[in-house]
C-alpha cells in the first residue's frame, strides 16, 4: 500500500517540528504554561513525540496509530496555544491575531490527522 503524498507531508512537518524542540528548545520553553511541571521535560516529550508519531505516519501498517498519536499530541499541548494568546511574555513576538488563528487552526490540524485514522 502507498500512502498519499499529504500524510508524507504531515510526517516531514511533524518530524521538524520535532526536531526544532531540540534545536531552539527557549522558544518552546516560553510557551508552556508556568502550571504545568518540568518545563524542560515536556518539551523534551512533546519534541520526541512529534518525531516519533512523524515516522509512525510513514509506516503504512501502522499509520492510523501515527494520526491518533498526533491528535493526542495536539490535543495535549493546546494549553500551550491558549498561554501564547494570553499572555504577552509567551507570544514570541508574534500578533495577536496571529496567536488567536493558532487555537482553530489546532482543529484544522486535528481533523488532517483524523483523515488518515
Amino acid at each position: 500500500m502507498i500512502l498519499p503524498w499529504h500524510l508524507y507531508l504531515m510526517a516531514v512537518l511533524y518530524i521538524l517540528a520535532g526536531i526544532n524542540h531540540f534545536r531552539m528548545p527557549r522558544m518552546y520553553l516560553k510557551i508552556i504554561p508556568p502550571y504545568l511541571p518540568s518545563p524542560k521535560m515536556l518539551n523534551a516529550i512533546s519534541g520526541t513525540a512529534e518525531i516519533l508519531f512523524g515516522i509512525v505516519l510513514c509506516i503504512p501498517s501502522v499509520s492510523n496509530w501515527g494520526a491518533w498519536g498526533i491528535i493526542a499530541l495536539l490535543i495535549a499541548v493546546f494549553p500551550a496555544n491558549v498561554y501564547m494568546v494570553t499572555n504577552e511574555k509567551a507570544a514570541l513576538g508574534l500578533p495577536a491575531w496571529v496567536r488567536l488563528i493558532r487555537l482553530p487552526l489546532q482543529a484544522v490540524l486535528i481533523f488532517w490527522a483524523y483523515i488518515y485514522t
